[in-house]
Formats: C-alpha cells, structure tokens, sequence
C-alpha cells in the first residue's frame, strides 16, 4: 500500500510539473484571475463544461483562447447571436447533386475545444444545440450520430442576466455545467500591471507555446480515478447536496422556505470529481475537507432555484451555499 502510494505521489509530482507549465504559459497573457484559471485546469481534468460568467472587459475570452493555444487539441470558437441557428453549430445535410444524395456538413461543434463565447446571447433553442453534445459526447445529424474528438470540453462565457440582450440557460443545459466560476474585478496591483503591459511598445502578441497533447490530458484525468477519497469525504460531499434538498434532516429549516429546488445526484458526482481535480493541483494523492469546501461553491452556485421569497429577501444561492458549508459537520 505504502509502495502504491509512493507511486502516485510521484505521477502526480510529474504531472504536476505539466500543469505547472500551461499555467506559466498563461501567464505570458493573463495578469491575475488565479482563481479562474485553476477552476478551468479542474474542468480540464475532471472532464467537466465551464461556465464563466462575468461583466465585459474581464479576460475571459481571452483566458480561454489562451489556455486552448497551451494544448495541443483542436479549437473552435462559437460566437452566440439571437439570429444564430442551431445548424450552425453542430452541422445539417447538404443535398449532393452528384451523388444525389444527402451528406452530412460538420459544425465547430466537432473539435476538442469548444469556446460558446456569450452563450446567454443566443434563445434556448440554439443553447439546447449544446446539450447532448455535453452530455454523451456526440451529436445526431439527420439520422447518423457522429462521436466527438476526446477530450472534449466545452467552456461557455456568458455576462450577467440582468444586463440588455441576454436569455437566461434553460434548467437542463446549466446542469450540463460542472462549475460556474464567477469572475471579479482584478486588484488594484493587478490592474496597474495591465496598464503597464498594454502602454509599453512592443513586438506583437506574447507568443504562447502548446505544452500538453491530447494524450497527456487524458492520462491525467486516469490518475486522478486513483486519488483516494474516503468514505467520510463521500459522506460530506452528499450531505452537502442532499441539505439543499432537505435542509431540515441537517438542522437549517430556515432553508426551507428558500430552496424551491435543491442540487441533483449530478451535483454529487460533479463534487467528487472537481474535489479529486483540486487535491491533484495541490499535490495531494488524497481528498481532504478543505478540496470540498474551495470548489462546492463553484459546483453548486448554479444548481440550486430559490423560491420568490429569497429573491424578494435579495438572497442568493451562494449566501445559501455558505450557510450549509458551515451548519454541516466537516469529518
């Protein structure tokens, strides 16, 4: 066992070293937003969609595009507009008039990664386009279902609700998300080194180098099945969902009148997943409480509706989200 352990201690020391370089990459463009950078490796490899969502002008168009030059994958970018269609983006028939026949036309949906840049901008029925793309990774034209290259993974940008323009995701496309990273203004420092990077004169764009292969990303995410989870973390990660279902069995019945729907199974299983990503990028061979507790937030923001009488009260899923964090026991 101990001989096992050493093992994985090690491939996660050299695979470490991996993500360690796509992040110094990043860097060469991105000042600051660490947070949302080390939410968008954990979706990389626990294989989970990314939501970012954020107001215009913070980076997150130009995080993603960054962090896909770093892999040597395939990448597409999809601009949503309200006259979008949902054959624009995973492909239709053409008539051949040679052969005379129908021929399958492939969208952008068919790369490894996917950018639905604003994806709020477009009606539900071109959002919905995505779901079966993100969720069995495949997509039906006509009568022929076609697989999707692996890894695939699809990272959505989207600005706030309340702003001009936007549809909200329908229910089952959110849920399709792993996380939802809410991106903030950056530090004044931080600020300060844009300015200074976009007034000094220089050559071109930071010239960014691919420093991972499909193959790679997918023999991380292998190793993180042998990062050890114990039954204790299982147990908390599900009483963590279950409490925005029944908030009463966890002694929070002042959640009840504020959660018209909790998070589903999918929640739990997306949490074990993001908790092993967040132990791998800290060099853990295990799951401890704290991986929970930095990435629940994350998981859970946008999987949970609030009754008429939390909006009125101007609460929010994640003053609910930390509630529970904090009424339920930690092993």
């Amino acid at each position: 066992m101990a001989k096992d352990t050493r093992e994985i201690n090690e491939r996660i020391k050299h695979e470490s070293g991996l993500i360690g370089k796509i992040l110094a990459e990043i860097d060469k463009v991105i000042v600051g937003q660490r947070d949302m950078l080390e939410r968008m490796l954990i979706g990389l490899l626990a294989d989970g969609h990314l939501l970012i969502e954020g107001v215009p002008g913070l980076a997150k168009t130009l995080a993603v595009k960054t962090m896909a030059a770093t892999l040597h994958t395939s990448f597409q970018r999809i601009q949503f507009t309200p006259d979008l269609l949902p054959a624009d983006i995973i492909g239709t028939l053409i008539f051949d008039q040679k052969q005379q026949e129908f021929i399958p036309k492939h969208g952008p949906i068919f790369a490894n990664l996917i950018l639905a840049d604003e994806i709020n901008r477009a009606p539900a029925k071109v959002q919905s386009a995505l779901l079966e793309a993100m969720q069995e990774r495949q997509v039906t034209i006509g009568e022929t279902t076609y697989p999707l290259p692996a890894p695939f993974l699809v990272m959505a940008t989207q600005n706030p609700i309340e702003q001009e323009g936007t549809y909200p995701l329908p229910e089952a496309q959110i849920d399709r998300f792993m996380l939802k990273i809410k991106v903030d203004y950056p530090q004044a420092a931080e600020e300060i080194e844009i300015v200074r990077r976009h007034s000094r004169p220089q050559s071109g764009p930071a010239k960014i180098m691919p420093r991972a292969a499909p193959e790679q990303i997918i023999q991380a995410r292998q190793l993180l099945e042998q990062i050890y989870t114990d039954e204790k973390i299982e147990q908390y990660i599900v009483n963590l969902v279950i409490a925005t279902r029944r908030p009463a069995e966890f002694n929070l019945p002042e959640l009840i009148p504020r959660i018209q729907y909790g998070a589903s199974p999918r929640a739990s299983l997306y949490l074990a997943q993001a908790s092993r990503a967040h132990a791998f990028l800290h060099g853990r061979e295990y799951v401890a409480p704290e991986d929970v507790q930095a990435i629940a937030l994350d998981v859970l923001r946008h999987r949970i509706i609030l009754t008429y009488e939390a909006e009125a009260e101007e609460i929010s899923s994640e003053e609910i989200i930390r509630h529970i964090l904090e009424k339920v026991e930690i092993p």
